[in-house]
C-alpha cells in the first residue's frame, strides 16, 4: 500500500549564486592565464627590442661587434629590404642575414640567387628548417636544437680553432657537401657550418645561434674572436634585417595563410591549452560507477507507475514486451497457488501440469495463454490481459 506526499514545487534551474559558485574557479584560472600572458608579452617585448641590430646598444643588440669591426676598418651598413641586400652582394662584402626564417620562400630563393655567384661571404644566423634548404641547398636543419650553449670547435677551420669555445649552441645542421667545415658539434651535429664556393673564394656560413653577436654575450668565451673573424674577412659588411615593410614580401607567389604567419610558440601554446582543457574535463567529469539504490523523495502510486510504463510500451508499439510482463507476473502469482516453487514458475514443464491438475483440464489452453506468441495488435493484447485475469481468479476460487 502506498501513500502520497505533498511537496512544495521547486525550480530546477540554478540560481545566479550557484552559477557563480561553480564557475568562479574557472574564471579565476582564466584571469591568471591572461595576466601571465600579458606579463610575458611585456617582458619579451622589452627583451627583444633591437635584437641583432648593429645600431642597438641594448643587451640583445649588436652594436658592440659593429664598433669592434669599425676599429678594424670594416664598415657596417644596415639594409631592411631584399633588393638592397641582393644588390650589395659582392666579392668584397660579407652579407649577414639576421633572421632568415622571416623571409618568404620566394624571398629566400631570390636572395640565394643573388649571393650564390657573388664570391663573397654569406652568414645565415639561426637559419631553421623554414629557410636553410633554400638559402644553402644541401644543408638540413635538425628539428632538435642543441641542449648546450657553449661548445668546443672540434674542427679544422682556422677561425674556430683560434676562437676556441664559443656560444654557438642552437640549431644543428647536417650537409651532403664533402668539403664543408662542420664545427662546434652537439651530439655529432654541427652548430656552425661553412660551405665553400667551388667557383671562387666565397663561402656560406650557417650559424646555429646569434649569441656570439649579442652585446651581453660578446665578452664571454671566444665569442668576440669568432664573430670578428666571421664578419671581418672582407672590408664591407651588409647587415640584412628583414622588415615587414619590404614590398617583396607581398608578392602573390609568397602569400601565406593565417597559421603560417603565427609564431610556432603560439601554436604550441594553443595545443597545450586544449590538452589542459581536456584533462580538466576528465578531472571534473561525472564518474560512471555502480548503481546506488536510494529512497524516493516521494511515494508514487503503483497505478501511476503501471500507467506510465504502459504508455511507454504503447508509444513504442512494444506489445511483445507488454505481453511478456503480463504473463511473467501472472505465472509468478499462480505458482505458489498450485504448489510450484517460484523459481520454476517460468518453466512450462513444471507449472502447466500442476495448473491442469488444479483446474482439471488438459493444459493446452493454458500453454498458449501463459507461454504463447505475442499478440498481433492492441485488441489482442487487451484480450490477453482479460484472459490472464480470468485464469488467476479461477485458480484463486475456493
Amino acid at each position: 500500500m502506498t501513500t502520497e506526499a505533498t511537496l512544495t514545487p521547486t525550480s530546477a534551474s540554478p540560481t545566479a549564486r550557484q552559477v557563480w559558485t561553480r564557475a568562479r574557479g574557472i574564471a579565476l584560472a582564466l584571469v591568471i592565464l591572461l595576466a601571465g600572458a600579458v606579463a610575458i608579452a611585456v617582458v619579451r617585448s622589452d627583451a627583444r627590442h633591437g635584437e641583432l641590430d648593429p645600431r642597438s646598444a641594448d643587451p640583445g643588440g649588436s652594436r658592440a661587434i659593429a664598433e669592434l669591426l669599425a676599429d678594424r676598418g670594416v664598415d657596417t651598413r644596415v639594409v631592411t629590404t631584399l633588393d638592397e641586400a641582393a644588390t650589395a652582394a659582392g666579392p668584397d662584402t660579407t652579407l649577414l642575414v639576421a633572421t632568415p626564417d622571416l623571409l618568404t620562400p620566394g624571398q629566400q630563393t631570390r636572395l640565394h640567387r643573388a649571393f650564390a655567384d657573388s664570391h663573397g661571404r654569406t652568414v645565415l644566423v639561426a637559419s631553421g628548417s623554414a629557410s636553410i634548404e633554400r638559402l644553402a641547398p644541401g644543408v638540413t636543419a635538425d628539428p632538435a636544437t642543441s641542449l648546450d650553449s657553449t661548445l668546443s670547435p672540434d674542427c679544422a677551420l682556422p677561425a674556430a680553432r683560434r676562437a676556441g669555445t664559443a656560444d654557438t649552441g642552437g640549431v644543428r645542421y647536417t650537409t651532403t657537401h664533402l668539403g664543408a667545415d662542420a664545427c662546434y658539434p652537439s651530439e655529432r651535429l654541427a652548430t656552425l657550418l661553412r660551405l665553400p664556393d667551388e667557383k671562387g673564394n666565397g663561402d656560406t656560413i650557417a650559424l646555429g645561434a646569434p649569441d656570439i653577436l649579442l652585446n651581453d654575450r660578446l665578452d664571454e668565451q671566444g665569442n668576440a674572436s669568432l664573430a670578428l673573424q666571421l664578419l671581418g674577412s672582407r672590408p664591407h659588411l651588409v647587415w640584412y634585417l628583414p622588415s615587414l615593410s619590404d614590398t617583396s614580401a607581398t608578392d602573390t607567389d609568397d602569400e601565406r595563410g593565417f597559421f603560417d604567419l603565427l609564431p610556432s610558440g603560439w601554436l604550441w601554446g594553443t595545443l597545450q591549452l586544449f590538452v589542459a582543457a581536456a584533462l580538466a574535463a576528465l578531472w571534473r567529469a561525472r564518474r560512471l560507477g555502480p548503481l546506488v539504490p536510494e529512497r524516493l523523495p516521494v511515494a508514487i502510486r503503483a497505478s501511476e507507475t503501471a500507467e506510465g510504463r504502459a504508455r511507454l510500451y504503447r508509444k513504442t508499439d512494444a506489445r511483445d514486451r507488454a505481453a511478456d510482463a503480463l504473463r511473467s507476473t501472472t505465472r509468478t502469482r499462480l505458482a505458489p497457488l498450485v504448489g510450484v516453487p517460484v523459481t520454476q514458475a517460468h518453466t512450462p514443464e513444471s507449472l502447466l501440469p500442476a495448473l491442469s491438475a488444479h483446474l482439471h483440464g488438459d493444459g493446452r489452453d493454458q500453454h498458449a495463454l501463459l507461454f504463447g506468441p505475442p499478440p498481433s495488435d492492441d485488441a489482442a493484447l487487451i484480450a490477453l490481459a482479460d484472459r490472464l485475469d480470468a485464469l488467476e481468479r479461477e485458480v484463486r476460487r475456493p
